[in-house]
């Protein structure tokens, strides 16, 4: 039997090859390979398309959050809360910022930030949190920016795995002073390497994040701050391009392929199905469920062919790069790392490649 991949992008990069070799004939006839009109048009239609006033190429994703949080004056002696399950890269860019992250836990529903669980966190030192949109879907904004003002807290959100998402009716990348994504390949809308951009309503936070991106420099030779090098660069906004175009049907096909797995696993026993925020717009990035013996069924479904993975396996809190961040309880991220398992989606999983995943499954636990 073929490999059922996790995710497969060549019926994706089908689509959109045409397009993109003319996009990358015009960058090679012009020889503008930084900046220029295949970035400046990217972002633009980016932000057009979020909602945002402004959108800032840069990277990867992990620069995104790291600019954003020193366009917003965050660094040293500086606390930010950030969920303990995410990918590590929230929490890294924390520390590359010059802060210090303080991990809490995740609700037992959906897996996104408890909002509960941030006013606890919160100490003198306690600055910014960022709540991640995870698998797909928006976090509790509403709660989450509730705490935030109480406690005068910047709000970065990381919507690295939710672009085309909506939350009662605003998407995804337009909650908080600021919003970071990543582009990598695997995203909803991923480039052909990596890629990232920062969001944002603040012409004071966006002059600031392409200052810092452009080794802190407007005028050429002249350093306003100590920055970085991060831009988007032509040939990858040239592929974000194409790909924005297809976004909402590709994502609307995730949909599609979410809900006949509900249907599918529904009787399976021992599977314990994922679960929209009420009010979300899920994009589908991940279709992660919970299962007991989680590592002798991930094998099994290895073995038989069936490209399951894991996101995440330990949570960051406990990673020893983070030993020595101060981290309440997590009881809700360390057992679910135990139980979650991703199964294949993608806009061209087909229903019979589904059917198969599911009897796989149901085989796997029996």
């Amino acid at each position: 039997m073929p490999v059922i991949p996790l995710l497969d992008l060549a019926e994706q990069n089908r689509e959109v090859a045409d397009d993109i070799r003319t996009g990358f004939d015009a960058v090679l006839a012009d020889c503008a390979f930084i900046g220029g009109k295949a970035v400046d048009s990217f972002e633009e239609d980016y932000a057009r398309y979020v909602g945002a006033a402004h959108c800032v190429g840069v990277a990867n994703g992990t620069d995104a959050i790291e600019i954003a949080l020193r366009a917003a004056g965050i660094g040293a002696g500086d606390e930010v809360i950030v969920p303990a399950n995410t990918f590590v890269a929230t929490a890294e860019a924390v520390v590359r910022a010059g802060a210090e992250p303080v991990f809490v836990d995740c609700d037992d529903d959906f897996l996104l930030i408890d909002p509960a669980r941030i006013a606890e966190a919160v100490g003198p030192r306690t600055r910014a949190v960022i709540p991640v949109d995870l698998y797909g879907q928006v976090a509790p904004m509403d709660q989450v920016s509730a705490v935030a003002a109480e406690y005068d807290l910047v709000v970065i959100e990381d919507a690295a795995q939710s672009q085309g998402a909506r939350q009662l009716g605003q998407r995804a990348g337009t909650f908080g002073l600021a919003a970071t994504t990543s582009f990598y390949p695997g995203k909803n809308l991923g480039a052909f390497g990596d890629a990232g951009a920062l969001l944002t309503s603040s012409a004071e936070i966006a002059r600031a994040a392409r200052l810092i991106g452009a080794h802190g420099s407007v005028v050429r030779y002249v350093h306003e701050c100590f920055g970085v090098n991060s831009r988007l660069d032509a040939l990858q906004a040239v592929v974000l391009s194409a790909k924005l175009a297809r976004l909402d049907g590709w994502n609307a096909a995730r949909r599609e392929a979410a809900a006949r797995y509900d249907d599918v696993l529904s009787q399976i026993e021992g599977v314990r199905l994922p679960r929209t925020l009420p009010g979300n717009e899920h994009v589908w990035h991940l279709y992660v469920v919970r299962v007991p013996h989680r590592d002798g069924v991930l094998a099994r479904l290895n073995a038989a062919g069936v490209g399951a993975a894991i996101h995440y396996p330990v949570p960051v809190h406990r990673q020893p790069a983070f030993a020595s961040a101060r981290r309440g309880d997590c009881p809700v991220a360390e057992l679910s790392s135990q139980q979650i398992l991703s199964l294949p989606i993608y806009p061209h999983l087909t229903a019979s490649q589904q059917d198969r995943v599911a009897a796989e499954l149901a085989a796997a636990l029996r």
